[in-house]
């Protein structure tokens, strides 16, 4: 019998017997595929057993073994970890706010002002990153606050978010 008549004949058979045990017919599949590959690798060698089926269900079962071994094994991990994780504070609304307008500003100006007020840079390092001018980066940076200043509300708690963020 050829390898592939092995497979399309035992195959869906294996998967059964493998289902049942693992409950999850994905993991059944995933095993079963890795036992025949394994076969297919040994083909010389197997096909010469008196039962190459026997063989192969053997290596499928053993796989399953060990992969519910390791999960186990990660899951008593998992159990003696914190069970509480830290929580941290969503953003608050000026800063969704902020985010959004910053989305609305042309990529140049976005950068511009990213570059200018989160990475500190100055404005002739931006020019020099971005090959413009410093004239253009002002222009840039100007028109970016004149927007941003029109579409946030000119409240003290987002001027600070602004000078936050």
């Amino acid at each position: 019998m050829s390898f592939d008549e092995l497979y399309a004949a035992h195959y869906g058979d294996l998967t059964v017997q493998l289902y049942a045990y693992f409950g999850d017919r994905q993991e059944a599949q995933d095993v079963v595929q890795e036992a025949f590959c394994r076969a297919l690798a040994r083909w010389r060698t197997v096909s010469r057993y008196d039962d190459p089926v026997a063989w192969i269900r053997r290596v499928a079962w053993n796989l399953a073994v060990s992969k519910w071994r390791r999960t186990r094994t990660a899951l008593g991990f998992l159990r003696r970890q914190r069970v509480t994780e830290a929580q941290v504070a969503g953003p608050s609304p000026e800063r969704v706010a902020l985010v959004a307008a910053l989305g609305t500003l042309p990529p140049a100006q976005r950068r511009a002002m990213v570059l200018r007020y989160l990475a500190d840079l100055t404005v002739a390092e931006i020019a020099e990153r971005e090959g413009v001018a410093e004239g253009t980066v002002k222009s840039w940076l100007h028109r970016a606050r004149a927007s941003l200043a029109a579409q946030l509300a000119p409240t003290e708690t987002t001027h600070q978010e602004v000078r936050r963020a």
